[in-house]
């Protein structure tokens, strides 16, 4: 069975909601950052960076939620959480599956610190540009590879939930509104919501 380490009210959500839409059995090992956890050499094992969330599977060992949803999207098909390799659908979903990390959430600290950054230097342009561009995908929806809900939903979703309503750290759209709502209905998502509240 796979443990999931996670903390509530962390970057952890996205690891557990994903956990829930693939509606096979985990074990969550809670990870209390508050008390150093992170930093036990037991846990420093499994994720060297000393941050949740991380998975274990058997042998194998993982973090970085992007990563953990790529790798339980493929480990369990019958979830229907990937497009299969081959279906052309697959390079618009890797896309975004690693937007969410390499560009909202840099974007989200530029906002919030109100750093300069030279749009050509920095990996992610500049936050107006990814906001932009996410609108744009979103405007259509309704998920991002149109009618098929993927684990980059789990991604993006989570993270503009996190950016917009949360923390209120990036300005809110209509169609970021659509979009959070149409996520936070699903069950997965409810569940894994009451579960990182602690």
């Amino acid at each position: 069975m796979m443990q999931l380490y996670w903390c509530p009210r962390t970057r952890s959500f996205s690891a557990l909601w994903l956990m829930e839409e693939a509606g096979q059995p985990y074990e969550r090992v809670l990870t209390d950052i508050s008390k150093g956890a992170q930093k036990t050499p037991e846990y420093l094992a499994i994720n060297p960076m000393g941050k949740v969330p991380a998975l274990r599977d058997g042998e194998a060992t993982l973090a970085e939620a992007a990563a953990i949803c790529a790798y339980v999207a493929e480990r369990y098909p019958q979830a229907r959480l990937a497009p299969p390799v081959g279906d052309p659908k697959r390079a618009k979903y890797l896309y975004w599956l690693f937007f969410g990390p390499g560009c909202i959430e840099p974007a989200m600290v530029q906002l919030s610190t109100k750093i300069e950054m030279n749009p050509i230097a920095a990996g992610w342009g500049d936050a107006q540009r990814v906001f932009d561009v996410l609108d744009a995908a979103l405007t259509t929806g309704p998920w991002l590879l149109g009618e098929t809900f993927s684990a980059a939903d789990i991604m993006i979703g989570s993270g503009l939930n996190f950016a917009v309503r949360l923390f209120k750290m990036a300005p809110s759209r209509p169609s970021f509104e659509r979009y959070i709502d149409a996520c936070a209905s699903r069950p997965a998502f409810q569940r894994a919501t009451v579960m990182a509240a602690g």
